[in-house]
């Protein structure tokens, strides 16, 4: 129990946004990043995540794939092709487990693909892998 809490203490203060179209799942996600101390910065769209990841400058981003007008490939490619967020990582939310998603995550330049629905380990451990490490 006390290992537990000293790891999820690591996680405050750090920029976390959550780019999907369904509520639900930002929502879920917002409550779960923020019991653990990060601050979080949710969109719709693309077109809105754009706009916020210049405002805010996330220290990693979740982006849902299937979205209207702007999908989470377009999304993280155009992120990705900012010299200023080219480093910050990346990590695809799909209902689809498919192998050909997951090959086209990587190639727009995501870091992991997690299935929805995910659990808090999942989102954290994510979190772990690509900021704190």
């Amino acid at each position: 129990m006390l290992a537990e809490k000293a790891m999820d203490e690591s996680f405050e203060g750090l920029k976390v946004m959550v780019i999907d179209d369904s509520k639900t799942i930002r929502r879920t996600a917002e409550t779960l990043l923020k019991k653990v101390g990060c601050e979080v910065i949710t969109a719709t769209d693309g077109f809105e995540a754009l706009a916020k990841v210049a405002d805010h400058h996330p220290d990693i981003i979740f982006v849902d794939i299937m979205m209207p007008r702007l999908d989470g490939y377009q999304t993280t490619a155009l992120i990705k092709n900012n010299k200023v967020f080219k480093g910050t990582p990346i990590i695809m939310l799909s209902s689809k487990d498919g192998l050909f998603d997951r090959a086209r995550g990587r190639i727009v330049g995501s870091e992991q693909y997690l299935t929805k629905p995910f659990t808090k380990e999942e989102l954290l451990g994510a979190i772990r892998k690509h900021v704190l490490e």
